[in-house]
C-alpha cells in the first residue's frame, strides 16, 4: 500500500515526483514506455542532441525547467530564437512577411479586444482572405489546430501569459526533464494502468506488472489517453473524462535532416516552406551550429504524418526546401530521425488546445476526486498549457494537494 502512486512519468510526473521526494510518503511512479519524459525526448544521433519533443524553454524567464537547468549544471541558450525571420526572405518577399505578420497580429488582438460571441477563433478571422492559409499554418504550430478549432478564451489566456522569452538547452530539453527524477525516487519503467478501480479510502491499480494499491493516486496521462478505453477508467470519474474530450490533442510533429559536410546552409537560420500553404512545414537550420535541420510541422502538415507516415513527412520537407533552395539541396539530406506522437501508444498527439466554448474544462479537468485521485499535465493548466513547465508546475500542485489529503485523513 502506498501512499501516492503517479501515474506517469513525463513532465508533470517528475514534477509531482520532485515535489514529493523530500515528503515522508511511501511514493511510487509508474510509467507505460520504457523511458521517462513523456511528450519531452531527447535522441541522440552521431552524437547530436534532438529533441523530437519540446525543445524550447517558453516563458523562459518563469519557467522552473530553467531553474532545474541551471541546478543540473546545464548550459543554456538565451539567443532570441530565429523564427519569424525568413533567411534571404526566399519564397516570402518582406513585403508579404510584412503583411502576413500584421493579419495574424490583428488576428490575436481580436480575439481578445473583441472576442467571438460563440468563442470559436475562426470567426475573427480577416475579411480579407489573402493570409488564411498563413494563419492556419500559424495556428497549426502554436495549437496544433485550425482556427477554427481553437476556444478564442483559451488561446487569448495562453498569450497574454506568455512572456516572449525562449531559451534552450543545449543537451535537449527532453533529456532536462527525463534526468530531473530524482534519484530516491521509487520508479517503475515499462509498467502501463490497465484499470483504475476505487475503493473506501484507496484506490486499486492494475498494470502489466501486476495490482499496486494506493492511498492517493495522481494521474498525468494526456487527454488522448484520459479518453481512450486502453484504460477502464471507474464511472465515478466520467466528468473528469467528458471535460478531456473537450480539451483534445493537436497535431504536432518534428522530422531532423541530417545535412552533409559540405552542405550550403547558415547557422541558426529559418525557412517559412509555403507561406500560401496551411500544412508548411517551420525549418530551423544549423541550431547550434549543427549539422541538421528541425523540420516542424503542425496541424494539416502532421496530419500528413498521421494519415501516411514519417515518409511522407520527410518528402514533403524536402520537397518544400528544395522548392525554396534549387534542387541540388537533395543530395546534402539525409532523414535521421522523426516523431509520431499522434500514433504513439499512450499519448495520441502533441499539445492541448480547447475546443470552442472548452476552456473552462482546463479547470474542471484539474478538480481532486474526493480525496483519492488528482489530475495534472499540461491540459490541467488554465495559461501555460501545451508547455512542459505547465505541466511541471501543475505536477506540482496535485502533489501538494495529495499531500494536504493524506495528513487529512491521517489520525492526529
Amino acid at each position: 500500500m502506498y501512499d501516492i502512486v503517479i501515474v506517469g512519468g513525463g513532465a508533470a510526473g517528475i514534477g509531482a515526483a520532485r515535489r514529493l521526494a523530500g515528503s515522508q510518503c511511501d511514493t511510487l511512479l509508474i510509467e507505460a514506455a520504457p523511458r521517462l519524459g513523456g511528450r519531452a525526448h531527447t535522441v541522440s544521433v552521431d552524437g547530436l542532441a534532438l529533441d523530437l519533443g519540446c525543445g524550447w524553454l517558453h516563458s523562459a524567464d518563469r519557467n522552473s525547467w530553467a531553474q532545474v537547468a541551471t541546478e543540473r549544471g546545464m548550459a543554456i541558450d538565451r539567443r532570441p530564437p530565429a523564427w519569424g525571420k525568413q533567411h534571404r526572405h526566399l519564397g516570402f518577399t518582406a513585403r508579404e512577411q510584412h503583411d502576413a505578420r500584421g493579419a495574424l497580429n490583428d488576428w490575436i488582438a481580436r480575439l481578445a479586444d473583441a472576442p467571438p460571441a460563440d468563442d470559436n477563433a475562426a470567426s475573427v478571422l480577416p475579411v480579407d482572405r489573402r493570409w488564411h492559409a498563413y494563419i492556419r499554418a500559424m495556428t497549426g504550430f502554436i495549437s496544433g489546430v485550425s482556427p477554427d478549432r481553437i476556444s478564442a478564451a483559451d488561446f487569448t489566456a495562453y498569450d497574454q501569459a506568455a512572456t516572449g522569452q525562449n531559451w534552450r538547452v543545449a543537451e535537449g530539453y527532453g533529456a532536462l526533464i527525463a534526468g530531473s527524477l530524482p534519484h530516491a525516487a521509487k520508479h517503475r519503467l515499462g509498467t502501463a494502468l490497465q484499470r483504475l478501480a476505487l475503493a473506501p479510502g484507496s484506490v486499486r491499480l492494475d498494470t502489466t506488472a501486476g495490482t499496486i494499491q494506493a492511498r492517493t493516486v495522481i494521474v498525468t496521462v494526456s487527454t488522448a489517453v484520459l479518453v481512450d478505453d486502453t484504460i477502464r477508467w471507474p464511472a465515478e470519474i466520467e466528468p473528469w473524462r467528458d471535460a478531456a474530450y473537450a480539451i483534445p490533442l493537436g497535431r504536432n510533429e518534428k522530422l531532423f535532416l541530417r545535412l552533409a559536410p559540405n552542405a550550403p546552409f547558415e547557422d541558426e537560420t529559418q525557412l517559412l516552406g509555403n507561406p500560401n500553404d496551411p500544412a508548411t512545414g517551420a525549418y530551423y537550420i544549423r541550431s547550434f551550429g549543427r549539422p541538421v535541420i528541425e523540420c516542424f510541422l503542425g496541424g494539416d502538415g502532421a496530419a500528413l504524418i498521421a494519415r501516411e507516415g514519417q515518409e511522407a513527412g520527410y518528402a514533403h520537407a524536402i520537397a518544400e526546401l528544395s522548392t525554396l533552395l534549387g534542387s541540388d539541396v537533395r543530395s546534402f539530406l539525409q532523414p535521421v530521425a522523426a516523431s509520431d506522437w499522434t500514433r504513439t501508444a499512450r499519448i495520441g498527439g502533441g499539445y492541448s488546445c480547447a475546443l470552442p466554448g472548452g476552456a473552462a474544462e482546463r479547470r474542471r479537468l484539474a478538480a481532486p476526486f474526493e480525496n483519492l485521485l488528482f489530475f495534472a499535465g499540461e491540459a490541467t493548466s488554465s495559461t501555460d498549457f501545451s508547455t512542459a513547465h505547465g505541466a511541471y508546475a501543475s505536477g506540482m500542485r496535485a502533489a501538494e494537494e495529495a499531500l494536504a489529503a493524506l495528513s487529512r485523513s491521517r489520525p492526529a
